[in-house]
């Protein structure tokens, strides 16, 4: 990257805490923050089942989704089973769906420099084409919704 002119000399910069960057940080500050975003687009809605799929303790969990909550990346949305008391579920909310490509962005990276044996999933649009992640014009062809992503399992590479 370069800088324009005006923002070449960085000991200049006044942005500190407005930078995106640590804004975004502070609020996935948690691995228990980010998976449990990774289980809202895998499906997950309720507190049992994150606590389970993600491995952290119930505390932790609520805490994640409090802030996720707070912060208007998730919401709460009531449900009640028959002869059950009412609880909630959390769904993404439209923020929330945006961070799809840095999800993807982050397991696209994992599989390339982490993964020895290969990716352990694909990720698929309706087409069946693997999706990669790429730096695009903003005007640019319209992006791909979670809804139009198909998981697919690599056979236990990875």
């Amino acid at each position: 990257m370069t800088f324009e002119d005006r923002l070449r000399d960085r000991s200049r910069w006044t942005i500190g805490d407005n930078c995106s960057v640590v804004k975004v940080l502070d609020l996935l500050n948690t691995k228990t923050a980010f998976l449990a975003i990774r289980e809202c687009f895998y499906g997950t809605t309720r507190f049992e089942d994150f606590v389970e799929r993600i491995g952290a303790s119930a505390p932790a969990v609520s805490r994640a989704l409090r802030q996720l909550e707070s912060a208007g990346v998730v919401s709460r949305v009531p449900y009640r089973e028959p002869g059950q008391r009412a609880r909630d579920e959390y769904r993404l909310t439209e923020a929330g769906e945006d961070l799809l490509p840095v999800l993807l962005s982050i397991v696209q990276w994992g599989d390339t420099h982490l993964q020895e044996n290969g990716p352990p999933f694909t990720f698929r649009d309706e087409a069946g084409r693997p999706l990669a992640v790429r730096v695009t014009p903003a005007d640019s062809e319209p992006a791909i919704s979670a809804d139009d992503i198909e998981i697919h399992y690599n056979g236990g590479r990875g």
